[in-house]
């Protein structure tokens, strides 16, 4: 006999089987609890990633996934087909297992967002983020209330409350959904994702606050109607406690807790395990004490969460340990559960569940409407609106958990919980899709404008964005800066982007530290380098105009944060640095492989002209002949990255302080092999050079005949003792005087000639750049 809530009457089953050395029978394996609950954890971790493989070929969400794999074995497919296997492995009374550990896993689930949470993010988010997010929650809660009470009118008693709850649901746009969708298109870095971030984060705090508000009020409503002295009481006494625990948590654990153990974790030390086992009893705690206080139990945890301080050590510690488990195996179990006992072929009142289907995808629409006038009026550009509406609209494992817990007090029945889990399904599917339909994530940084050295005056400003990752790469970026020979007439802004692994936290960041903004996250070692670029440009003042950022981002998402800034900025050239890098005494100390992957993608999705800075300065021991000059030559052998190449060049050339060497490879073969037009274009750009021969004595042109690879290597080769910088071209056709080159390169980002001067058989002082003119997109 089913009771109130999820419990069962049964008999007392033992939990474990006798093992190989007792009585084995097959036939009554599984009616033993655990390896029972261990053969459904198997299934439903095969099925769901099979699935999640599955689906992402055709771009559908892992919520997905997880819903269809306990739809098939729930008693909606397996349970139709065959009742016995239905009834031996996923019995009734062996629900309260997979119930209590997605509920676990739900806890911990939002704990963990709590810990990635960035809540100074409510503070710094514009004005259009603040608007769009109480938009988009009080005009769909008031139309929800409106709604509900017109509905109260037309529907039997015992059906009020589901309806209040379904629309209650509807109007969430939780944070954590919508950072997995985000994260999920690979669009979290963009201003697109940014904005949706900031706006989810700040309607989730501000629903979850007036929620809380609402259900005291209907609580204190409810005792004043009853006229009780025992109801007033335990509406006060609930309050008392709910305050009591908000209070503990914000005003004990945080600054005392949390602060002590960090002071006692040695910096660059791990925390200690007695400490992440200390915050994990303070989760369940948490969680005990909220469902205790009558509210919902994941609330404890979530602040908790958002108490604990931004990244290394704690914060970071706590999701490297917890969250593999967590979001890979405990917290999906919950929409896995919800599809597992639910039975689509049973319906009772097909007319209240469509009703409920209306009440899922009307709201939605009417949310989404309200989302897109708020952008529109906060000037967001069309497209973006429409995208922005839908992905505040998504729907996942916090719907779901809303739901299966109002299933679990009886508020909504089974038939009502499968009706919102297929539309939960439904919405999740139509939203990412028409997502990437309405957002080209190829093109995000695409430039149909030239913004390259090339195509700007010699008399303007160069605008530079020099990203680094370490403290050494912005002194290098610095020298080279200083080469560029900024002027009055033709100042440069320099973009300085500090590049630093999001640990512990969900939000993506980036600091404008000329602003004076500073971050939680902000760590001592990013100091210095930001104190380098700042000196740089007090040095220089009125030639150079510096702005210094910082970027908190997962690497893989990194390149966009380049992308973006240099496209918000219209800079001519972006500088990245190399992966690899040498100590003084030639041998190689990092070979990054999530470097070389960002400077890859940065080459792919640039808006602008990219150079990659492979630094050797560090080999050089003794001081150059000439001390006075910087030596710099550029190797030309035709084409739009070595014409790049010279026009940067051509800067330099101005300063007094620089010798420049053109040095341009010929062979008999190459000259026929040249369309006229690219031989017309490396002509002007010789020209160009001769010109200045004419009236500077700080610049020399040097033609070598070659006839094939080998003789280029060599010459190459013999340049490196004679230069401080040899500037190369990335890209080049296939030329009789590369021949054979090709096919010993290992890093093609670097091209031919980029890569046979940063290999690491080279030890030789000398730095390079190489330098990938802007791709150009035709419409």
């Amino acid at each position: 006999m089913e009771l109130p809530g999820n419990e069962l009457c049964s008999g007392l089953i033992p939990n474990n089987i006798g093992g190989v050395w007792g009585r084995l029978d097959f036939n009554s394996l599984f009616k033993y609890d655990l390896p029972r609950l261990q053969f459904q954890l198997a299934c439903i971790y095969i099925l769901t990633q099979t699935f999640h493989k599955l689906f992402r070929l055709v771009h559908l969400p892992r919520i997905a996934a997880e819903i269809m794999a306990g739809i098939i074995l729930g008693p909606t497919v397996l349970g139709n087909l065959n009742q016995n296997f239905e009834n031996t492995m996923f019995a009734p009374e062996g629900e309260v297992f997979l119930a209590t550990l997605s509920r676990l896993g739900y806890i911990f689930f939002m704990f963990l967002i709590g810990v990635k949470m960035e809540p100074s993010l409510v503070k710094t988010s514009g004005r259009r983020a603040w608007i769009m997010a109480v938009i988009t929650v009080v005009v769909p809660l008031v139309l929800a209330l409106f709604v509900s009470i017109h509905l109260d009118t037309m529907l039997p008693l015992y059906r009020r409350p589901t309806v209040r709850t379904v629309i209650q649901v509807q109007t969430m746009s939780p944070f954590p959904v919508v950072a997995l969708l985000l994260m999920d298109l690979e669009i979290v870095n963009t201003e697109l994702g940014r904005l949706a971030l900031t706006s989810a984060l700040i309607s989730d705090l501000f629903y979850t606050a007036l929620s809380t508000f609402t259900s005291f009020a209907r609580l204190g409503f409810i005792s004043s109607t009853a006229h009780s002295k025992f109801s007033v009481f335990m509406m006060t006494q609930a309050l008392s406690f709910t305050a009591l625990l908000f209070v503990s948590i914000v005003f004990l654990a945080r600054p005392f807790l949390f602060k002590w153990m960090i002071k006692c974790t040695p910096e660059g030390k791990p925390v200690k395990g007695f400490y992440i086992t200390m915050v994990v009893a303070l989760v369940l705690v948490s969680a005990i004490l909220s469902d205790s206080f009558g509210l919902p139990y994941h609330f404890g945890p979530f602040i908790l969460g958002l108490c604990v301080p931004a990244g290394p050590p704690l914060g970071s510690t706590l999701v490297q340990k917890l969250d593999s488990v967590t979001s890979g195996l405990l917290a999906p179990l919950m929409a896995t559960y919800c599809g597992l006992i639910i039975d689509l072929t049973q319906y009772s009142d097909l007319k209240f569940q469509g009703l409920i289907f209306n009440i899922c995808f009307v709201s939605a629409f009417v949310k989404a409407f309200v989302t897109v006038i708020a952008a529109l009026v906060t000037q967001v550009p069309v497209k973006d609106a429409f995208a922005l509406s839908f992905i505040l609209n998504a729907q996942g494992i916090v719907q779901m958990a809303s739901y299966l817990n109002n299933t679990l007090n009886l508020t909504i029945d089974r038939e009502t919980l499968a009706s919102t889990t297929v539309s939960v399904l439904v919405i999740s599917i139509i939203i990412t899709a028409v997502i990437r339909s309405l957002h080209d994530f190829s093109k995000t940084y695409t430039g149909y404008q030239k913004r390259n050295i090339m195509h700007s005056t010699l008399n303007s400003e160069l605008r530079i964005l020099a990203c680094v990752h370490r403290h050494d790469e912005a002194l290098a970026a610095i020298k080279l800066l200083e080469v560029s020979n900024p002027t009055r007439e033709s100042p440069i802004s320099a973009y300085a982007l500090n590049l630093v692994e999001l640990l512990g936290r969900a939000s993506p960041l980036i600091i404008n530290h000329s602003l004076g903004q500073k971050g939680s996250s902000t760590s001592s070692r990013s100091q210095p380098t930001i104190d380098t670029f700042t000196n740089f440009e007090n040095h220089n003042r009125g030639l150079v105009n510096v702005q210094v950022f910082t970027a908190f981002s997962l690497p893989k998402y990194m390149h966009q944060d380049i992308c973006s800034l240099a496209f918000d900025k219209m800079v001519s050239l972006i500088i990245l640095p190399f992966h690899r890098k040498w100590n003084y005494q030639g041998q190689m100390i990092l070979d990054s492989s999530i470097f070389r992957s960002i400077n890859r993608f940065v080459l792919e999705m640039a808006p602008c002209s990219v150079g990659i800075l492979v630094d050797r300065r560090k080999l050089r021991h003794t001081s150059p002949v000439d001390s006075a000059y910087y030596r710099v030559a550029v190797i030309f052998l035709g084409g739009d990255d070595d014409r790049e190449a010279l026009a940067y060049v051509k800067r330099m050339i101005y300063s007094s302080t620089v010798l420049v060497t053109v040095v341009q490879l010929v062979s008999a073969d190459d000259k026929n092999s040249l369309n006229k037009w690219d031989a017309m274009l490396d002509s002007e750009s010789l020209r160009d050079i001769k010109i200045l021969i004419s009236t500077r004595d700080n610049i020399v042109l040097q033609e070598e005949t070659v006839n094939d690879g080998s003789d280029t290597a060599s010459f190459v080769q013999e340049m490196q003792d004679s230069f401080d910088l040899i500037i190369v071209g990335r890209r080049h056709k296939d030329l009789r005087a590369l021949e054979g080159l090709a096919q010993w390169s290992e890093l093609p980002e670097l091209g031919v000639l980029g890569d046979l001067l940063s290999s690491p058989d080279v030890c030789k002082p000398v730095s390079v750049l190489v330098v990938q003119q802007q791709l150009v997109q035709l419409k």
